[in-house]
């Protein structure tokens, strides 16, 4: 596999200065569990400059810390190299045998592009062309509304137009990096609620989503509980018989 590219780097991120809660914890604990010889990094207020750009400052006065995250994860991996980690991912195997990678993607539901586990060397051209994409953008557009559009929506356009395609399928791009499919990162599938986990899954994203609306964390939280009794393939089959009968 030659020369590792990766550092035994983790970053995460936690803004707002907010106790974390328990279930991040537990999260942070399982990292700390099996990828024992990493270097776990995070960034908050007291090491990364809220004022980069106009998206982050805005972002961060509106409270919305996912969204500075999405542009900090990004300067932390271009600058230092490592693996960047949402704090609610889930981790089973150490990255050991992807660090000798320029950088590694896997695919989530829907055949976009996940943000929730990224690994990059130090300078990766990819992550470089990702974290320009937000010098023209504003957080709060001239409107006044907010700007919703998702670093995955992002990422997968961008990656799209380098020539990915968006299938689900290992692809790589010579000195960029490589794309796993959804089983190695992002298993767990959130519409219908159940997991695609295998021997080779590395994480598992919960998808906790704390940017949701209270109503929209309702539910979520409902289809949940309703996964666990009737189980989520059968979600799937109510959900395309709706869709089949709407008119």
């Amino acid at each position: 596999m030659g020369t590792n590219k990766i550092p035994k780097r983790i970053h995460y991120c936690w803004f707002g200065g907010n106790e974390k809660p328990k279930q991040v914890q537990k999260f942070l604990a399982n990292w700390q569990d099996v990828l024992w010889d990493y270097e776990i990094v995070e960034w908050n207020e007291s090491n990364f400059d809220i004022n980069s750009n106009s998206y982050v400052q805005q972002a961060y006065k509106e409270k919305k810390y996912a969204f500075v995250s999405d542009y900090a994860r990004l300067k932390a991996l271009y600058e230092e190299g490592g693996i960047y980690l949402d704090t609610d991912v889930e981790v089973f195997l150490p990255f050991d045998n992807l660090l000798h990678h320029d950088s590694f993607w896997g695919f989530e539901q829907g055949n976009y592009i996940a943000t929730s586990t990224i690994g990059a060397a130090k300078g990766n051209k990819l992550i470089k062309q990702f974290l320009d994409l937000y010098k023209g953008i504003l957080f709060v557009k001239e409107d006044g509304t907010i700007n919703t559009l998702t670093n995955v929506a992002m990422v997968s356009k961008l990656i799209e137009s380098l020539g990915v395609e968006l299938n689900g399928h290992y692809q790589e791009i010579q000195e960029v990096g490589v794309f796993y499919p959804q089983s190695y990162f992002s298993p767990y599938d959130y519409i219908n609620c159940r997991s695609f986990r295998t021997s080779k899954t590395y994480t598992m994203h919960h998808f906790h989503q704390s940017w949701l609306s209270p109503k929209q964390k309702l539910k979520s939280n409902l289809k949940k509980i309703t996964s666990k009794v009737i189980g989520g393939n059968n979600i799937e089959r109510i959900r395309n018989a709706i869709e089949m009968n709407r008119p």
